[in-house]
């Protein structure tokens, strides 16, 4: 690792990058990875790709780096990079290489994630000049239940798991890792259609990346890629420096792992000093049986993300974040699980969980910027089986908005995608299109927020009726837990799953899996973001006055 440092370092010295000429290269970087997925999302198959835009692009240095992210997923900002370095480690790639994995224990967040990573080559060169990756949530992947977050109690339950393996080769498309991709799935064409969007994405930021380089020098945008994560560094450092310091600790609760645990802890402390930051998870729970564990990918992921929104201003995405910061995960713990530990849920659920008690350790250590809690959960249905009138079989995974937590400054956002997850609504139009779906109702759920001095976002009502007979799969958190409030605001209303079959209704758990008939229902209610700060009690009339 110090050869590597100073490599990097050597060829950062042989070209100055002036402040202005720094920020150029920072939105142009910025911008292929941008690029990269206005194509992926234009050409992708799924609903979940190309309306959720459940994906991300980046573009990585010579030796891994993370050097710009386009602001897609934030459970895969830092958790990319980890990717990355495995597929580097495990397949070093020669010119037309692409290098494909998912595993979670091998940088990856959950194997509906599948990475990826191709390398840039400049023109007579014997090195790859820098990589090009992406990642996206394929809606379904095997596993036990259509839409692959199944209700698992380990991970070769999930699905299928990919360590670094080439697809492609020398610009050849290796059929033989195609074939047995596609076999692992329900849904062939679609995970096809999907996985070609994802090369083609690669392809493009490719070929921008080269003719960046012939623009504007070698020497010059090799130099930008290593100094951007420095810039980072210095940026994250001086906000840390503004954040009073000291030693800050909090605890939070997940509902449950959906295989018995309840009330799973989560306790962080947060010691700030000198602008670095030491963030400590020892106290946590174990790993559990249930699929809510998280990788050590998904709690760095969490982590950077507390600390770029504390940051107050705009900060380049890159390797440089973490660069102040210090992570102590316990291995085999809830937030560093070890195989063959289930993660479906780690990644989607448990990510939020973190975000959640950062925020309220920190709540002391910057009550100016800190909010209140948001819903807690991405309230995950999956669901799939045979589309009767189509003659195929489908397979689909959405996440349902919440409400958001409010502020020092105002009241929340409600129905809105909150924390680790920056997607979009499905629109029923688009749902219903693809698949054998009637949404009956969607809606604001009117007074789930918090009451404070600022309130918080209230969550929505999803209910959905089944056109075809279906297994159903809901992955969701605070049903039991509420989302709390900060200095004195309340806390938001808890999240509730019913399900319609027989002529009536029933509350189900907040992770179950259902099978679904023709014309039952399923209503996911989300929960509200907590309140901030302690309602102002109205001043009585007094008469007399």
């Amino acid at each position: 690792m110090k050869a590597r440092q100073k490599r990097r370092s050597a060829r950062q010295s042989s070209v100055d990058i002036d402040p202005i000429t720094l920020e150029v290269f920072n939105h142009r970087l910025s911008a292929i990875a941008e690029e990269m997925g206005v194509a992926l999302c234009r050409s992708a198959f799924s609903p979940n790709i190309k309306e959720r835009r459940d994906f991300s692009c980046a573009l990585f240095d010579a030796y891994g780096g993370l050097v710009a992210q386009a602001a897609h997923i934030p459970v895969h900002l830092g958790s990319t990079q980890l990717s990355v370095e495995a597929a580097i480690a495990e397949r070093p790639m020669a010119p037309g290489d692409v290098v494909m994995l998912n595993d979670p224990y091998a940088g990856g967040t959950h194997l509906p994630d599948v990475t990826l990573v191709a390398p840039v080559y400049l023109s007579r060169e014997r090195r790859p000049f820098g990589y090009v990756a992406n990642r996206a949530h394929h809606a379904d992947i095997g596993g036990g239940t259509p839409g692959s977050m199944p209700l698992a109690t380990e991970i070769l339950q999930e699905g299928l798991r990919i360590p670094p393996v080439r697809l492609v080769a020398a610009g050849r498309m290796n059929e033989d890792v195609l074939d047995l991709f596609l076999a692992n799935t329900r849904v062939t064409d679609e995970r096809r259609g999907d996985l070609l969007a994802q090369l083609a994405a690669l392809r493009l930021g490719a070929r921008r990346l080269v003719e960046l380089s012939g623009l504007a020098g070698r020497r010059r945008v090799a130099a930008a890629m290593l100094a951007l994560p420095a810039y980072t560094a210095r940026l994250m450092t001086a906000a840390l420096r503004r954040i009073r310091p000291g030693l800050y600790q909090a605890q939070d609760w997940m509902d449950d792992d959906g295989a018995g645990a309840l009330s799973v802890p989560i306790r962080v402390a947060v010691r700030l000093a000198n602008g670095r930051a030491v963030v400590d998870f020892h106290g946590t729970a174990p790993q559990v049986a249930g699929g809510i564990n998280a990788n050590f990918a998904v709690t760095t992921a969490a982590v950077l993300y507390v600390f770029q929104c504390l940051a107050g201003q705009s900060i380049p995405a890159n390797a440089g974040l973490m660069k102040p910061i210090r992570i102590l995960a316990p291995e085999g713990s809830l937030v560093n699980a070890c195989f063959p530990s289930a993660v479906a849920g780690g990644n989607v659920e448990t990510s939020q969980r973190i975000v959640d008690v950062l925020f309220k350790a920190l709540a002391r250590a910057a009550p100016e910027m800190v909010p209140a809690a948001s819903c807690g959960s991405m309230n995950n249905f999956s669901i799939g089986g045979r589309d009767i009138n189509r003659h195929r079989d489908f397979a689909y995974y959405e996440t349902i908005a919440g409400g958001a937590g409010a502020g020092p400054t105002r009241a929340a956002l409600s129905a809105v995608h909150t924390h680790m997850t920056n997607t979009l609504n499905t629109p029923i139009e688009a749902l219903e299109a693809s698949y054998p779906m009637r949404i009956v109702s969607y809606s604001i759920r009117r007074g789930s927020g918090g009451s404070g001095q600022h309130r918080g976002g209230d969550g929505v009502r999803r209910e959905i009726e089944l056109l075809a007979p279906a297994q159903a799969t809901v992955l969701t958190e605070r049903r039991r837990l509420a989302p709390f409030g900060v200095n004195g605001g309340q806390p938001g209303k808890r999240g509730l799953n019913q399900f319609f079959s027989g002529g009536k209704w029933r509350r189900v758990a907040g992770k179950v899996t259902l099978r679904v008939q023709i014309g039952d229902r399923i209503a996911v209610e989300t929960p509200g973001g907590g309140g901030w700060g302690r309602r102002a009690t109205p001043r009585r009339w007094d008469a007399e006055t």
